[in-house]
C-alpha cells in the first residue's frame, strides 16, 4: 500500500498548460502501476491516463495528444503534463496506484484495478 499526494492543480485559461504531480510513499514504487482519473461536478469519475510499472502508457481518447503521463521512480513521483486545456477538462484529478501484480505490465484503465488513491487536486479551465 502507498499513500499518494497530488499537487499542481489550479486555474488556467483555455489553451494553457499545467503539470500535475503525485508523490507516493513506499520503497517499491517502481513496481506499482499508476494512473490519473478525474471527476467533474455531477459526473462520474473517469479514466485519464495510466503508466504501468514497465512504463507502458494508455490514454483516454479525450486527452490523447494533449496529455502526457510520466513517472520518475527515483523521486517516487508520477506526473501528468496537460496542454491545450479545454473547459471540459475542468475536474478534480486523482492519482491512483496498484501494487497487486501485473506480469505483462499492461496499463490498466479501470478504477477497480487501483487500490490506493490520493485526495485529488482541482483543475479549472476558464473559457
Amino acid at each position: 500500500q502507498v499513500q499518494l499526494v497530488e499537487s499542481g492543480g489550479g486555474l488556467v485559461q483555455a489553451g494553457g498548460s499545467l503539470r500535475l504531480s503525485c508523490l507516493a510513499s513506499g520503497r517499491t514504487f517502481s513496481a506499482y502501476d499508476v494512473s490519473w482519473f478525474r471527476q467533474a461536478p455531477g459526473k462520474e469519475r473517469e479514466f485519464v491516463a495510466a503508466a504501468s510499472w514497465r512504463s507502458l502508457t494508455a490514454y483516454a481518447d479525450s486527452v490523447k495528444g494533449r496529455f502526457t503521463i510520466s513517472r520518475d521512480n527515483a523521486k517516487n513521483t508520477v506526473y501528468l503534463q496537460m496542454s491545450g486545456l479545454k473547459p471540459e477538462d475542468t475536474a478534480l484529478y486523482y492519482c491512483a496506484a496498484s501494487g497487486r501484480g501485473n506480469p505483462l505490465g499492461v496499463p490498466w484503465s479501470t478504477q477497480e484495478s487501483y487500490a490506493d488513491w490520493g485526495q485529488g487536486t482541482q483543475v479549472t479551465v476558464s473559457s
